[in-house]
């Protein structure tokens, strides 16, 4: 008997081809709605679905292939000598290979102007039950989602005759993989259309993006994914214009410079090493921001990212370019600063539209047998609850430095302390086990720059040892969340030194 093939594609990449190729090998095509109209105008014979079923298609094309003279089929076990009599009696032919790719839900509610209802009509039914169904029987069907795939089944069936039961196995695990994605994005918009915060289970899909030559260390195998629809002004989605191939730490200190980017609206640089700001700069100009940021600490930004949310010129490039980085991150490059960078053969440059409005997404964090989801820490200044508990206020000079402490050290993984002096970090103090030691390595860091800074800490001081250790250095304002049931102790330390204290109310742990 003549194999048969269901051919029923929403992407039509190369499906004329392919179903020309089937044809060759004698398979006959089985097809509906604009997958058929596309083959019979390249002259494919094509079989209607209808003439399958018996069965017209109604409710304007919902209901076309949920039929047991299709799923019959599909599902069938060939080795079973009661479905072929089962078959043989309804009158119903086997299926050999189902072709098959799904309504663009993705795609709908990516447009702007995409509507619940636009949505929902992109939730495709028999397609999925098709391609389950398939890929349930894969012994005896071979099930194509993806159109790359089209080559390596036609090269077998050159070859062999038929398509290797490895290979069908292959192919019913990418089926699973693809509805599985389809209907944990589907998942995703319905729970946020409903306003459902924290469902009974998590599904979430990722795209593959890229292979990594390997993780934190060289031991470990790495991946790329990146969020369908995820926030466009990311890594995930920034372009590459030269360099190396991005490393897994690569992508994981570009993720943090732009996080602390992202806080700025006016000209800002950010060097990050290690997941940590080892330096940031604001300025008038996007050369003015990062000379500070380089001032901050010249020592730790060699090899570091470098994330700028303004366009690199000429100048900055020719500054960056005297420096060993990993990468550098920017809205865009003049064709000037290109000239200059792309000398450096390593030197990864990559876009994004950093300047446009962020879109918060969840973190999931993966723990030894689950994970940990929570919503992006983008509490801003702005928001906070200031409130002042010493006798002296912060100068307006005090008040940007703070602002500017204040946007970085939370972005800093904890315990942390930043100093900062004018447009610019001259201290950090990450990742400590207690907060004067964090505070500690900060004023070292500093030197003589600590005398006159400020000092923003991501949580409250337990005790007043912090202040202390702030006057001897010549600090000469803080911003903290303050709640401590010591608060009054740091508060006495910090009038006893002429110290302004600015409490906000938020702690901004970073683990």
């Amino acid at each position: 008997m003549k194999r048969r093939a269901l051919v029923s594609v929403s992407n039509k990449e190369g499906i004329v081809p392919f179903a020309k190729a089937l044809v060759e090998h004698e398979v006959e095509i089985v097809s509906t709605g604009g997958t058929k109209r596309a083959l019979q105008e390249a002259g494919i014979p094509v079989t209607g679905i209808s003439d399958v079923t018996g069965f017209p298609e109604i409710l304007d094309g919902r209901v076309k292939t949920l039929h047991p003279n299709i799923h019959g089929g599909l599902l069938a076990m060939r080795e079973r000598d009661e479905h072929l009599a089962q078959l043989n009696e309804h009158h119903i032919r086997p299926i050999d290979f189902v072709v098959v790719n799904l309504y663009p839900f993705q795609q709908t509610i990516a447009k702007p102007e995409a509507t619940f209802a636009d949505a929902i009509e992109n939730i495709d039914i028999g397609g999925p039950s098709m391609l389950r169904a398939a890929a349930k029987n894969h012994q005896h069907v071979t099930v194509v989602v993806d159109p790359v795939d089209y080559e390596t089944v036609l090269k077998e069936l050159a070859d062999q005759g038929n398509v290797a039961t490895e290979t069908k196995r292959r192919l019913a695990a990418k089926v699973f993989r693809h509805t599985a994605a389809y209907d944990a994005m589907i998942a995703e918009y319905l729970t946020g259309a409903v306003g459902e915060e924290s469902p009974e289970s998590l599904t979430v899909t990722f795209e593959k993006k890229q292979d990594l030559r390997y993780g934190e260390n060289p031991h470990q195998k790495a991946t790329f994914y990146q969020k369908p629809l995820g926030a466009k002004a990311s890594i995930a989605h920034a372009k590459q214009l030269h360099g190396k191939e991005l490393s897994y730490n690569n992508i994981n200190d570009a993720d943090a410079a732009l996080s602390i980017v992202k806080e700025f609206k006016e000209p800002a640089a950010v060097a990050v090493k290690h997941m940590n700001p080892c330096g940031v700069g604001t300025g008038e100009t996007i050369k003015e921001a990062f000379d500070k940021a380089y001032e901050a600490d010249p020592v730790s930004i060699f090899g570091g990212i470098i994330a700028l949310n303004r366009e690199v010129d000429v100048e900055t490039a020719k500054t960056l370019k005297e420096i060993f980085l990993e990468m550098i991150i920017a809205p865009s490059f003049s064709e000037e600063a290109l000239d200059v960078l792309t000398s450096k053969k390593n030197l990864r440059l990559l876009t994004l539209p950093l300047n446009e409005e962020n879109q918060a997404e969840k973190r999931i964090t993966s723990i030894h047998g689950g994970a940990l989801v929570q919503e992006e820490d983008t509490y801003g200044f702005e928001e906070a609850e200031i409130k002042i508990p010493t006798k002296r206020e912060p100068t307006e000079a005090e008040w940007e430095a703070l602002k500017l402490a204040w946007r970085v050290v939370k972005h800093v993984k904890s315990n942390a302390i930043v100093l900062a002096d004018g447009q610019m970090t001259v201290g950090v103090g990450a990742g400590q086990m207690n907060r004067v030691g964090a505070a500690k390595i900060a004023i070292e860091q500093a030197g003589e720059k600590a005398a006159g800074s400020v000092m923003g800490s991501d949580a409250f001081f337990p005790m007043g040892d912090t202040v202390e250790l702030a006057a001897k250095a010549g600090i000469t304002a803080i911003i903290q969340p303050g709640g401590s049931i010591r608060d009054e102790e740091s508060i006495e330390n910090a009038d006893k030194h002429g110290i302004a204290m600015v409490f906000t109310g938020v702690r901004h742990f970073k683990h």
